[in-house]
C-alpha cells in the first residue's frame, strides 16, 4: 500500500509492539515519545543493528523501525537477519536520503516499508499500521524511482547493487561493512562469531565479486550502498 491510501488507526485490541533501532540517542527517544503517544508500545531500542536483531529474537516484535545507516551493521541487513530470527516481525527502514539504490536489497531482505526521516511523525505511524498488516508502506516524499523498485520487485532475479554490481551474500555485506568501518580481522571475527580465516575468506570473495582491489576500494563501495555514511 503506498503513502496516502489508509489512515484510520490500527484494528488491534492490544497496542502494537514496536522496537526502535538508530545509532542517534535524541532519535530514538525522540521516536519513542512520539510514537508512545500514538497508542504503541516500544518494547526496545537499539543503537546497531546487531543489537537489534538480539532484541528483535528475544522480543518478537510487531514491526521493527531500523535506520539506513547503523554501526556494526546496517539496517537493510539487520532486516535480512531479523527475518530469519523473528520471522512475523515486520521492518521498515528509516531513511535520510531518497535514494533507490538500496530498494531491490532490502525487498529481498524482507523490509516492509519505506520512509524518509524529513516526512512528520504521521507518515511512519502510518507505516507501522500498514506494514502490521502485511501490506508494503512507501513514504509520500519518496522518488518515483523508489516506488517503481517497490511495486515492480526490480532487483529480486539475482540482479546486485548499484551498476549491475555482483550481488554479495549477506555475510560479505557484513564483512565489507566492518571493513570499512575500520575493524581489524579479529574485531570482525569476534564480532560475527566466526574465524579470524572465516573473516579474510569473506573479505577476499566480496573483492574478488567486485573487482575491488584495496581497502580504500571497499571503503567508497559501502559508501555508495549506503552502508556506512561518511
Amino acid at each position: 500500500m503506498l503513502a496516502g491510501v489508509r489512515t484510520s488507526p490500527p484494528s488491534h485490541t492490544t497496542p502494537l509492539r514496536v522496537l526502535l533501532a538508530d545509532d542517534h540517542a535524541v532519535v530514538r527517544q525522540a521516536l519513542r515519545a512520539l510514537l508512545e503517544l500514538h497508542g504503541f508500545e516500544i518494547v526496545a531500542e537499539a543503537a546497531d543493528g546487531r543489537a537489534a536483531i538480539a532484541a528483535a529474537g528475544r522480543l518478537r516484535p510487531d514491526v521493527a523501525v531500523l535506520d539506513v545507516a547503523m554501526p556494526n551493521l546496517n539496517g537493510v541487513d539487520a532486516a535480512h537477519e531479523i527475518s530469519r530470527v523473528a520471522p512475523a516481525t515486520r521492518v521498515i527502514l528509516l531513511s535520510a536520503v531518497d535514494d533507490s539504490h538500496f530498494v531491490p536489497v532490502a525487498l529481498r531482505a524482507g523490509v516492509r516499508g519505506f520512509v524518509l526521516k524529513r516526512q512528520g511523525i504521521d507518515d511512519l505511524v502510518h507505516a507501522i499500521q500498514e506494514v502490521s498488516q502485511g501490506r508494503l508502506y512507501v513514504s509520500a516524499g519518496v522518488s518515483q524511482a523508489v516506488i517503481d523498485a517497490v511495486v515492480t520487485g526490480t532487483g529480486g532475479d539475482g540482479a546486485g547493487g548499484r551498476d549491475g554490481a555482483p550481488r554479495l551474500s549477506p555475510r560479505e555485506r557484513q564483512v565489507v561493512q566492518l571493513v570499512a568501518e575500520g575493524k581489524s580481522t579479529k574485531q570482525i571475527a569476534e564480532l560475527l562469531d566466526i574465524s579470524a580465516k572465516t573473516a579474510d575468506f569473506h573479505r577476499g570473495r566480496a573483492m574478488d565479486k567486485l573487482v575491488i582491489h584495496d581497502t580504500a576500494g571497499l571503503v567508497r563501495y559501502a559508501i555508495r550502498e549506503g552502508m556506512i555514511v561518511p
